[in-house]
């Protein structure tokens, strides 16, 4: 989790930046750029997402080594666990933009259905639920599943909505 924390700053980082970006685009009626914004957003998540991935592949054992380096079996499991809990990292930027993209809009309301669906009830099941069917690898898969899951609602809202933001 600690790792994750630095992944998930940049994500932040940049959306927290963009929103009054787009809410200016939005205010000012300027929908080209609006759907600009959103196009290049969500083409600089997925591939900052990918990237992010890649890195946490290659400085898995270093950053392990940091946080869990005083037990030998730990290290291997922790390693093992940001391997996978890593390709979370390709969803979550998405997700995480789609939400701030709405609050940026506007409408709180859509923002809190992702950010809620997302971090407490997709999160919620795929922990109680994924290690009943794949063990402890259940647990490590969890994030990822919950960001999928997250991905089809924030696409489907992003597609709802596309006719009222003019985007």
């Amino acid at each position: 989790m600690y790792t994750q924390m630095i992944f998930a700053a940049i994500f932040l980082g940049y959306t927290i930046g963009t929103g009054p970006v787009i809410s200016y685009h939005y205010g000012a009626g300027n929908y080209k750029e609006l759907r600009n914004m959103l196009k290049k957003s969500l083409l600089i998540m997925f591939t900052s997402g990918i990237a992010m991935l890649l890195l946490a592949w290659v400085l898995a054992s270093p950053l392990s080594d940091f946080f869990v380096g005083y037990d030998a079996e730990l290290l291997q499991m922790t390693k093992h666990a940001l391997n996978i809990y890593a390709f979370s990292f390709v969803l979550y930027g998405i997700n995480i933009f789609a939400s701030s993209f709405f609050t940026a809009l506007n409408n709180g309301g859509v923002s809190a259905i992702i950010a809620f669906l997302r971090t407490l009830v997709f999160q919620t099941l795929a922990v109680l639920f994924l290690p009943f069917l794949l063990g402890l690898e259940g647990i490590w898969w969890a994030i990822t599943i919950a960001e999928t899951l997250a991905l089809v609602i924030s696409c489907a809202l992003l597609l709802g909505k596309k006719k009222k933001y003019h985007y």
